[in-house]
């Protein structure tokens, strides 16, 4: 059985830090692409970053790029989100994503990409 699980989430404040793990076991994505996506409360999932680990290239989303960084061990199956300079925006769920495969620049941030899901870890920001 495959499972992903995140851990590091928690109330923080405007502008504090916070970092997220995620280890995936069951399943190696050594050679792949692991990811996180966030929902906040009535919106859609969206992509935060991923790090494809062929060349541990990194992807950000404008809203996060600069303020958070990804990073991680693939061969621990083990990915990071470092978030600083947080902001109430910032609050929701996050979701740690894994891809058995690299991931293209335009296809990183498209959950159908990812075929399996950590359940998430609450992250809120207060002003």
């Amino acid at each position: 059985q495959v499972q992903l699980v995140e851990s590091g989430g928690g109330l923080v404040q405007a502008g504090g830090s916070l970092r997220l793990s995620c280890t995936a076991s069951g399943r190696t994505f050594s050679a792949g692409t692991m990811g996180w996506f966030r929902q906040a409360p009535g919106k859609e999932r969206e992509a935060v970053a991923a790090i494809r680990w062929g060349d541990r290239y990194k992807y950000y989303a404008s809203a996060v790029k600069g303020r958070f960084t990804i990073s991680g061990n693939n061969a621990k199956d083990t990915v990071y989100l470092k978030m600083d300079s947080l902001k109430p925006d910032d609050t929701a769920v996050y979701y740690c994503a894994g891809k058995t495969a690299g991931v293209i620049q335009s296809a990183w941030s498209m959950e159908q990409q990812y075929g399996y899901w950590g359940q998430g870890t609450q992250v809120t920001v207060s002003s």
